[in-house]
């Protein structure tokens, strides 16, 4: 396993272009199940947690064949039921994404257990609820079966709006017979691409975007091409290291429409960027200078559903809170692992308390010193190598696979902006 070694206090500058969205990838990968015909896929993150849905969908017999860097043609003529390797199912959550279009395409399919990282207790009961409504019967024992005598439209309110959940949930009824309403459906940017990108394949998806969507299913899907979107996930992760290290970092192709409400967020912690075109801009020497809610309270940032502040951006927004002066309070409700790697923060001088597993306040700017670090998933390892790129001395960062599960090529787009910075292998 490979690890980094980090020299900091180093100023990024330079421009980066971040790779296709994960979180968009990983369902259009899934959802060319649904045809037989082919589907070319243009700027697919060549990232571990895609390689493994590429995987999952070639071992149920479509073929995937590389077109250059980052295009992939699917192709999905030859379903088989198979027995997937429950080994590769843990290693992502999003392997229950191939459960709706593989329940639509051969009716009957076994699945092991899905994986992801360890943020603590995350549910497939929704997934569970949406696939019955549309007349899958699901048994549980070590693993799920899925078994429908034919997919029927349905009017049905999601008990939580589960992002994976409604994905699983449109791929399913874009085929059903009759119409679909998905009532509290997620509408994260991935969600609304998955939509277009069925809506390219003859799906016929309304009110995209909103938290009800309608849905006529279609007999059959056609091939189509499409292009995933830019990760925001990794935008922001580079507005970060930025900030922390004093520099100037341009954004290429940033999907600048999906940061609003992470603007607001960013610039309550003293963060600005500006925007030309299509690209992102974070100026040199940020403010980094907490604004106190009124009467001089602290702020609190809560995650919640989009277009609320996401969960997925929390442990970045925590690194960069350690920078800036004054109290913030961070409140992730949705996941109870996601906080303990602040510890990690805390041994490299930052002063936070974790007021429980949900919450933690942050008093700053403090000084970070280099620190031997651990990745424990994607986010968090990002997280630490942000802190590292800020801190003072020297750090190591392993595990990081973990962060290269979601981030392409990490380690060359820093050192193109001038971070000190080397992979050694251990």
């Amino acid at each position: 396993m490979d690890k980094f070694i980090i020299k900091g206090g180093v100023p990024l500058n330079g421009e980066v272009t971040p790779a296709g969205n994960k979180n968009a990838a990983l369902p259009l990968l899934a959802a060319c199940l649904l045809t037989d015909e082919p589907i070319i896929l243009h700027n697919v993150p060549q990232i571990k947690d895609v390689s493994v849905m590429r995987h999952l969908v070639e071992s149920l017999g479509a073929g995937v064949e590389n077109l250059g860097d980052t295009s992939w043609r699917v192709t999905a003529r030859d379903l088989r039921p198979a027995d997937l390797d429950p080994e590769l199912c843990r290693r992502i959550r999003a392997s229950i994404l191939v459960a709706g279009p593989m329940t639509a395409r051969v009716g009957t399919f076994k699945l092991p257990p899905p994986g992801g990282d360890v943020i603590g207790r995350r549910r497939l009961d929704t997934h569970i609820l949406a696939l019955h409504a549309l007349g899958v019967d699901v048994e549980y024992d070590r693993g799920f079966s899925f078994q429908t005598d034919g997919l029927c439209g349905a009017d049905f309110l999601m008990d939580e709006a589960s992002v994976t959940a409604t994905e699983n949930a449109i791929m399913a009824a874009v085929t059903a017979k009759g119409e679909t309403i998905i009532r509290n459906a997620a509408s994260e940017p991935h969600v609304q691409e998955l939509c277009h990108f069925l809506n390219g394949l003859g799906a016929q998806i309304e009110e995209i975007g909103s938290n009800t969507l309608h849905i006529r299913g279609v007999p059959k899907l056609h091939g189509g091409e499409f292009t995933i979107g830019p990760d925001y996930l990794e935008v922001i992760s580079f507005v970060g290291a930025a900030a922390v290290t004093h520099g100037s970092v341009r954004i290429r192709n940033a999907g600048v429409e999906n940061l609003k409400m992470i603007g607001h967020v960013f610039e309550r912690m003293g963060v600005h960027w500006d925007v030309e075109g299509d690209d992102l801009i974070v100026q040199p020497n940020q403010e980094l200078k907490i604004i106190p809610d009124m009467d001089g309270a602290i702020p609190e940032v809560k995650t919640n559903v989009w277009p609320a502040f996401p969960t997925d951006l929390i442990s970045i927004a925590i690194t960069v809170a350690t920078q800036a002066s004054g109290s913030i309070m961070f409140h992730d409700w949705m996941f109870s692992g996601r906080m303990y790697f602040t510890d990690k923060l805390v041994g490299m001088g930052a002063k936070i308390i974790l007021c429980d597993p949900y919450r933690c306040l942050i008093q700053g700017p403090n000084q970070l010193y280099g620190e031997n670090l651990e990745s424990p998933d994607i986010r968090a390892g990002m997280s630490m190598l942000i802190a590292a790129l800020a801190a003072k001395g020297t750090s190591t960062v392993r595990n990081i696979g973990q962060i290269e599960r979601g981030y392409q090529d990490v380690d060359r787009k820093l050192l193109a902006l001038g971070a000190k910075m080397e992979r050694v292998e251990e």
